[in-house]
């Protein structure tokens, strides 16, 4: 293997073809044949891509301090596609809607509230 210019490993031998079925499909699908680099540019790309987006929503999880990603991360990460946010936002309403009612989460009781049930001792009657 050969790296280019940018740094994408090309392989350079003939006699082997680059395996990628996704491609393939889709190339065969609509009467395209895709060169072994120009796959290689692609695949790099996405998986680049897909490193920085890792990070985004990690960061956005960490600002809104949280230890995990959730929907509304990614949903935010599609800021700049109207569209994608858009389709998002409906999967995610579709699957919240899909979801069963569960009865409403109890509130975790005040410091306060724990305190002064800790501190109340029962003596019982003589």
């Amino acid at each position: 293997m050969e790296g280019d210019a940018n740094g994408i490993d090309v392989e350079k031998e003939e006699d082997e073809s680059f395996n990628c079925p996704l491609f393939d499909r889709a190339a065969k699908r609509n009467g395209l044949e895709i060169s072994e680099p120009i796959i290689a540019y692609i695949a790099d790309f996405a998986f680049k891509y897909t490193e920085q987006l890792a990070k985004d929503l990690e960061l956005f999880a960490q600002h809104a301090g949280r230890k995990s990603v959730n929907t509304e991360d990614v949903i935010l990460s599609a800021h700049r596609n109207d569209h994608l946010a858009s389709l998002l936002r409906s999967f995610c309403n579709d699957l919240k809607a899909k979801e069963p009612q569960s009865e409403r989460k109890r509130k975790k009781a005040s410091r306060k509230e724990d305190k002064a049930t800790t501190s109340v001792v029962h003596v019982p009657d003589l």
